[in-house]
């Protein structure tokens, strides 16, 4: 194990923000250190944390991160907020909601921008994840931005996604057509303290018990919490540990697999694609219109 992973495993935070800020960045050096990186992952659970803006999700796991480390957890959290698509800048404005876990040094928060990546992560989480994990954080929590319909890929990351949804966020056939719905191993209806908020659980368990062969798997249960006051947390706590063990069967570790290769090697391709020096003439005559961008997309892969 080289001196770097070896700091990193032995819990020390400053090595651990420093390969942080080069996964973000992309940097090269990274890459030779994944095999080693990966070997070091002591199984951290990861957490997915998502759902439209506004229904509470920052305010959530600041909640959870309390009551984990009320039962002696180490909690690592990832919290990837939207970029500007001008300045490609980010607020990180969830750590506002996260301070009084700021000097506890048994948490460890990283904010992280979308950069432009779309489904609610930053093209590097999963590598940052993987840090977090050989660092012995147990969980590992990653919050996308406030995801819209069908923004999932959160879901082909963590072991167990949380879907935190608010009393007003419209009615059953709004929430039918979120295809987060599909993906989450729990369901919070966030803002409990407001009126709805019961009846609005009640259809989500409704839909989700006659959902018939569009959900082959049993369906999550449905929460009502207030993050505020911390009411119902513990049961979000406990219903998430309950389903760590029903998510690391061989074959949904598996298709977890699967899926972080696939990003991986779309990744790759568009690399090396655009270093080619065949990129320029590709694209000029996609622009003239001399070649479609699937047989352009193809030359180039070829080549």
């Amino acid at each position: 194990m080289s001196d770097e992973i070896a700091a990193l495993a032995s819990g020390e935070r400053l090595p651990l923000a420093r390969l942080l800020t080069r996964i973000e960045n992309a940097d090269p050096s990274v890459r030779p250190l994944l095999p080693e990186l990966f070997a070091a992952g002591r199984g951290a659970h990861l957490v997915g944390i998502t759902g439209p803006p506004g229904s509470g999700k920052s305010t959530l796991v600041n909640a959870l991160i309390t009551e984990w480390r009320r039962r002696g957890k180490r909690v690592g959290i990832l919290a990837v907020d939207p970029s500007s698509p001008y300045t490609r800048g980010a607020i990180l404005g969830d750590r506002i909601r996260m301070m009084e876990h700021a000097a506890d040094r048994d948490v460890f928060m990283r904010s992280m921008a979308s950069r432009g990546e779309l489904g609610g992560l930053a093209a590097t989480t999963w590598i940052a994840a993987a840090a977090l994990d050989a660092a012995g954080y147990d969980p590992v929590l990653i919050e996308t931005v406030g995801a819209g319909q069908s923004e999932v890929e959160v879901a082909r990351l963590a072991e167990t996604t949380v879907v935190v949804e608010a009393p007003e966020m419209g009615d059953e056939v709004q929430a039918i057509k979120a295809g987060l719905l599909e993906v989450a191993d729990v369901i919070a209806v966030n803002k409990g303290d407001r009126p709805g908020a019961d009846r609005a659980a009640r259809q989500l368990r409704a839909m989700l018990s006659t959902a018939g062969g569009r959900i082959e798997r049993k369906p999550p249960p449905v929460l009502v919490t207030t993050a505020t006051n911390a009411e119902g947390v513990a049961a979000l706590a406990d219903a998430v540990d309950t389903h760590r063990s029903a998510a690391r069967t061989p074959l949904a570790a598996r298709e977890r697999a699967s899926s972080q290769v696939r990003r991986a090697l779309a990744a790759l391709a568009a690399e090396r694609a655009v270093a080619s020096p065949d990129w320029e003439d590709a694209v000029r005559a996609v622009a003239d219109r001399e070649l479609d961008p699937l047989i352009a997309a193809e030359q180039l892969l070829d080549r």
